[in-house]
């Protein structure tokens, strides 16, 4: 059972670090350290809001398998 669920943890955490760098960044690196300004706000559309949803299911998927795993 235990090797289920860390089979399980690998292939969410694979699926959730290609939705997060698949995700187009909003705010950049660059503007965290430059102060550059701009839009703050902005509507998500089409596949961006479908990687935006997915990233939050992934998210709790992992944590609940991560709880899972501290059980069994």
């Amino acid at each position: 059972m235990n090797k289920f669920f860390v089979l399980t943890q690998t292939i969410i955490s694979l699926v959730l670090v290609a939705l997060v760098l698949l995700q187009s960044g909003a705010s950049g690196s660059s503007n965290v350290f430059s102060g550059g300004g701009g839009e703050t706000y902005h509507t998500r559309k089409g596949i961006e809001k479908l990687f935006f949803y997915a990233t939050i299911v992934f998210a709790v998927l992992f944590v609940l398998n991560s709880l899972l795993l501290l059980i069994y």
